[in-house]
């Protein structure tokens, strides 16, 4: 073999050896601007479109945060006039500032009324409507996820007043009948 014909070899193979790197930094750096291209999860809040329905009467924790890992006890006082009554819940946990929790389940169902655990705006919300003409004591419990937080809610439900009855009309007094020629 005489040095001539291994030289293009030799060039051959560190341009391979100095490209090769080249070429998969290329292939990866393809495949990371095909990731930064998806477009962005995103989530829509709901904030206050839903007051609509609320009950007159409604006491309860606005923004509660329940220890991870302990029952929290919450109380609460509705009145019974058909509209609902929420608490608000955050999970502060895993994120510097508050989210609602992914899901809130119904552990404990109350004997009369009914729970709808649903998401508004950056925390979960937990809505009790009792049912027609009750009232008196009623409880439940709802475990939240992710996590194992759980609220005891204790609910008085107040009866609502009965509307006033509308006041009789005066009596129209008598018109004067005309005379007839």
């Amino acid at each position: 073999m005489t040095g001539g014909n291994d030289r293009p070899e030799a060039a051959r193979l560190a341009l391979r050896h100095v490209l090769s790197p080249l070429f998969a930094l290329a292939a990866l750096a393809g495949c990371a601007h095909e990731e930064e291209a998806k477009p962005a999860q995103t989530t829509a809040f709901v904030y206050s479109a839903d007051l609509q329905g609320a009950a007159k009467l409604c006491t309860a924790p606005q923004q509660l945060t329940p220890p991870s890992g302990q029952p929290a006890a919450v109380s609460m006082v509705v009145g019974n006039d058909g509209g609902w009554c929420g608490i608000g819940v955050a999970d502060t946990a895993a994120h510097p500032y508050p989210e609602p929790y992914a899901a809130g389940l119904l552990t404990g169902r109350p004997a009369h009324g009914k729970v709808y655990v649903h998401t508004v705006g950056h925390q979960t919300r937990i809505d009790y409507t009792p049912d027609r003409a009750f009232a008196g004591a009623d409880r439940f419990t709802v475990a939240l996820l992710p996590g194992d937080a759980a609220l005891h809610v204790s609910v008085s439900v107040q009866a609502s007043a009965a509307p006033p009855a509308p006041a009789p009309s005066p009596p129209h007094p008598a018109r004067p009948v005309p005379k007839r020629k």
